[in-house]
């Protein structure tokens, strides 16, 4: 848990799940991106250390996040965590952990989100895109490790038709019923096509989505070149979307 010292009263739950292809990083890769949120609103970060494959494949990484959204959601109260106002969110693989997550949530009645900040979302494990096949043996993340992650959270499921939503939430069919999502990711990386397709099958199950494709962003670049216009521009987006959504 994280909060800014001497903090008092009730804020909203930033809850955060991190990214690393599913099998690298801990609870605290990616955290400082929540931080200023956190002051600004009198919030609460809570980061999940979950399980990672291929030592603890899926549906581990998925159900340890879940599982501690409703810790989170269930000391709301000693947390000082507002229940209304408790949102998911994280990059990469952590991005799409929190899809999955929210869906979880919505299938199994609760907790209660109220959005969901899916940065560079880790959503298919299909490889079938024409963005995964653009950005092979080029950039930090590409095909290449892309199917290494996949094939270690799903082994010989990998591009199945058996694959869970929960783990692959591009899998799903049925996105009603989930709360505002915040989308983006940038034109050069693998995970472009599945974002957008995301986005858009949530518009049309009548879900309120904001996406984002950054032009020339590679993955990560806001990570690597924080000072870049890009990489302002996007920090800027995610802010006003936050500040938005929690005034």
């Amino acid at each position: 848990m994280i909060e800014k010292e001497g903090r008092t009263g009730t804020g909203p739950g930033f809850f955060h799940t991190h990214g690393g292809g599913m099998i690298l990083g801990n609870r605290w890769l990616g955290v400082t991106g929540f931080l200023d949120w956190a002051e600004r609103f009198n919030g609460v970060i809570v980061t999940v250390e979950y399980r990672l494959a291929p030592e603890f494949p899926d549906p581990y990484p998925v159900e340890d996040c879940y599982a501690a959204l409703c810790w989170t959601a269930e000391h709301g109260d000693e947390l000082g965590i507002d229940p209304a106002r408790l949102l998911i969110g994280g990059a990469s693989a952590g991005g799409g952990l929190a899809a999955g997550t929210a869906l979880l949530a919505r299938d199994r009645r609760g907790p209660a989100l109220v959005g969901q900040l899916l940065l560079c979302p880790m959503l298919d494990d299909r490889d079938e895109s024409v963005s995964t096949q653009q950005i092979d043996g080029i950039g930090v993340w590409d095909r290449g490790s892309n199917v290494t992650g996949w094939t270690a959270l799903l082994g010989d499921r990998k591009s199945a038709a058996d694959v869970s939503i929960y783990a692959a939430p591009a899998r799903a069919t049925d996105l009603s019923g989930l709360p505002p999502a915040f989308i983006d990711c940038g034109s050069a990386e693998v995970f472009r096509d599945e974002d957008v397709a995301y986005a858009t099958a949530l518009w049309a199950a009548g879900v309120q989505a904001e996406l984002h494709v950054w032009a020339g962003g590679f993955h990560g670049f806001d990570m690597f070149a924080p000072h870049a216009a890009v990489s302002q521009a996007s920090a800027a987006a995610r802010d006003n979307w936050v500040n938005r959504l929690l005034a």
